[in-house]
């Protein structure tokens, strides 16, 4: 069965509306060619190559397959299939119509996309470049800024701009601000005047306050692409003469009350506001070696399984927003679930192996910023073990069933090499880390019982259980907290978790997503951004904008 609940986050290159991807010698060039008539919602023409979350499913989708699909390729170019015009940024009449849930969303989906290209960049995968070929505004500079290198036209017209403070009354919504401090350095003063210049910068001022790497005339930008292109696929080790992996379709069927797929399944209790997702460990014979990895594809066990979990979360974020607590359970056996992660690490240098590693670290990393309560439940025939604790540590609570009368059915579970550090989060933390702080001697001691199966006061003993209820009590308990959880205000809710979740020192992503949460989130909310008189509400239309100046 099709979707039939909203917004559907698979797609494959025959239907893509709005990239044109094509392939030589080792680079991937992604040509942006937005269709203006095939916006996700009606009400809104993509004018200029201005997006919405259509066009960036479609980017997410087309860089995952250059990663699983074509191994030979080592960098990737971002560029623009329109005469002039490289891309002008998320539309702003869908953004102007849209409302304040969907524009949140909208701008983490297209933050995670982002980081992913880093991420991909930083763990020696793909390079990307943005052979910015015409203006550049808003989203589309802040898509340029996510990759390696950024090369603008110098063609006298071409410019980079950010210009959403002075024209729509928000914040570049996808780590702009952060990505120019962070990652490019340009001084806070010159930062400033970019941000509230609404026709940009060109040419060689670019340059020179780093707004972008390099600039190349009209007559010799092509060449000058294919030459920054190859030194950056140089930087990748990617392999020249591997099989790529086709990313099949992923087997699904869509129920009124949850979603089923080979490996993971979501059951909803609307009256409750709760989902359970079960995450099921690998069964049957595995692969052993790198090659029967790569005999199995896509059908390999956990790059299917992160497919299909990235996939659910997805879904749940954009098409069940009422659904505010998820219940995370696993069922298998944890031996098999940590085999898993040993073939893992022992083939990390395999391509496809740290492919997959890739898409599972940046899976439980979404899942890290999902702005729901995330309780994980250890119960009789739970595997949470290695890489599938991660889940657990993910979550805001862990409940672990004691069964003091039935030790040998006592749910376990056991921390392995997978836990310091194969997965971290966007903070480059394992979760271990972000739970204890960092603090040497409770890691120790975790460290100390690795390999363990532990029980519920074991587990409890060393931190990694938020509560050990026996059976007497562990339905009342654990119902009690659902209970409590609904009752409260799901906004205060979300900064709590996203405070909480985020400790320790903080690196550019954490600051992207908090900067996303607390002062974006504000600001669309604000009358001089969404009133009848807010910028972003008259924008186009020939009004101006009438302000509040009261500062806050």
């Amino acid at each position: 069965m099709s979707n039939p609940v909203g917004v559907d986050f698979q797609t494959e290159p025959a239907r893509y509306r709005h990239w044109k991807l094509s392939f030589d010698a080792g680079v991937a060039t992604l040509a942006m060619d937005v269709d203006e008539n095939a916006g996700l919602r009606e009400g809104y023409k993509l004018k200029l190559n201005s997006y919405d979350l259509g066009v960036d499913i479609e980017l997410h989708d087309a860089v995952n397959r250059i990663r699983f699909e074509h191994p030979e390729v080592r960098c990737v170019v971002l560029t623009s299939a329109k005469d002039k015009v490289f891309c002008s940024g998320a539309n702003i009449f869908m953004l102007g119509s849209s409302s304040h849930a969907w524009k949140v969303n909208f701008c983490k989906f297209t933050n995670e996309t982002r980081n992913g290209i880093e991420d991909s960049s930083r763990s020696g995968s793909l390079k990307f470049l943005a052979a910015v070929n015409g203006s550049c505004a808003g989203g589309g500079y802040e898509l340029a800024l996510a990759c390696d290198e950024i090369l603008l036209v110098d063609d006298r017209s071409s410019a980079v701009s950010l210009p959403e403070v002075p024209l729509l009354g928000v914040l570049p919504g996808t780590g702009g601000l952060t990505r120019l401090t962070d990652k490019r350095h340009v001084r806070h003063d010159l930062a400033d005047v970019f941000c509230t210049t609404t026709e940009g910068v060109r040419g060689a001022r670019a340059k020179q306050w780093r707004l972008v790497d390099q600039i190349a005339k009209p007559a010799v930008f092509a060449e000058t692409v294919r030459e920054r292109s190859l030194a950056l696929a140089a930087q990748s080790d990617r392999p020249k003469h591997a099989k790529g992996v086709p990313l099949t379709a992923l087997t699904r069927s869509y129920e009124a009350n949850g979603v089923r797929y080979t490996h993971v399944s979501i059951d909803i209790d609307r009256a409750k506001r709760v989902a359970t997702l079960t995450i099921r460990a690998p069964e049957g014979e595995q692969p052993t070696d790198a090659a029967g990895i790569e005999s199995a594809a896509a059908s390999w066990y956990p790059l299917a399984m992160a497919r299909e979990l990235d996939d659910a979360i997805l879904h749940m974020r954009a098409n069940e927003s009422e659904i505010g607590t998820w219940l995370v359970k696993t069922q298998g056996r944890a031996e098999d679930v940590l085999a898993l992660d040993a073939l893992m690490q022992a083939h990390g240098s395999n391509w496809l192996v740290r492919e997959t590693i890739g898409l599972m670290r940046r899976t439980f990393a979404r899942l890290d910023v999902t702005s729901r309560s995330l309780f994980a439940l250890v119960e009789p025939g739970s595997c949470f073990a290695g890489s599938f604790f991660e889940l657990a540590l993910a979550c805001d609570r862990i409940y672990h069933l004691a069964l003091p009368d039935d030790p040998p059915g006592a749910p376990r579970v056991t921390v392995g090499e997978a836990n310091f550090g194969l997965l971290p989060m966007a903070t480059g933390q394992s979760r271990l880390q972000r739970r204890f702080y960092n603090e040497e001697a409770a890691l120790e001691a975790v460290r100390a019982r690795a390999g363990q199966a532990l029980d519920a006061d074991a587990a409890f003993e060393i931190g990694l259980a938020t509560s050990n209820p026996d059976d007497i009590d562990w339905t009342d308990e654990v119902r009690l907290a659902l209970e409590e959880r609904a009752a409260m205000s799901p906004d205060a809710l979300t900064g709590l978790e996203a405070n909480l979740r985020f400790n320790g020192a903080e690196n550019m992503q954490t600051r992207i997503f908090g900067r996303l949460t607390a002062w974006q989130n504000w600001i669309f909310q604000r009358p001089n951004a969404v009133g009848d008189k807010g910028a972003l509400k008259v924008y186009g239309k020939g009004d101006k904008a009438a302000f509040d100046w009261n500062r806050v």
